[in-house]
């Protein structure tokens, strides 16, 4: 059974799912920062999905990175999945641009997180809706 890890779900709001993974924004607004996990039960690593399941992830990864980078105009797209605070694999998608506070240096540690209120975490979703694909389901 697939739950999410305790740390992902605190700093984090459930925005829905693709069919393999759960999608996540982190609750930071210095920067359109979103992570995908795939919904299986105790994986760390990619290597640990079966080839299915990663060419799938690679599927969600890059249709989503594309269609950040278009919604949010971004000039870099920042991905990666590191791991060493949470085992559970989760992969960071980062709408990075020049203009944002810490360019060009990592959004790691760098300033406090600012929450979302309420009505912007609807605003980012009404965008995200106008853009993903069917197969995408809002929670």
């Amino acid at each position: 059974m697939f739950l999410l890890d305790e740390r992902l779900n605190n700093d984090s709001i459930i925005v829905g799912d693709f069919p393999l993974c759960r999608l996540l924004l982190k609750n930071d607004k210095n920067y359109p920062w979103f992570i995908l996990v795939p919904r299986r039960e105790g994986v760390t690593e990619i290597f640990n999905l079966s080839s299915e399941d990663q060419q799938q992830l690679l599927v969600e990864m890059s249709v989503f990175s594309e269609l950040l980078k278009t919604l949010f105009k971004a000039d870099k797209m920042n991905i990666g999945a590191l791991g060493n605070m949470v085992s559970q694999l989760h992969i960071h998608v980062i709408a990075r641009v020049k203009t944002d506070v810490t360019w060009p240096q990592s959004v790691w540690d760098k300033l406090p997180a600012k929450p979302y209120a309420n009505h912007e975490i609807e605003v980012i979703k009404e965008q995200l809706k106008s853009v993903m694909p069917t197969d995408f389901l809002f929670k």
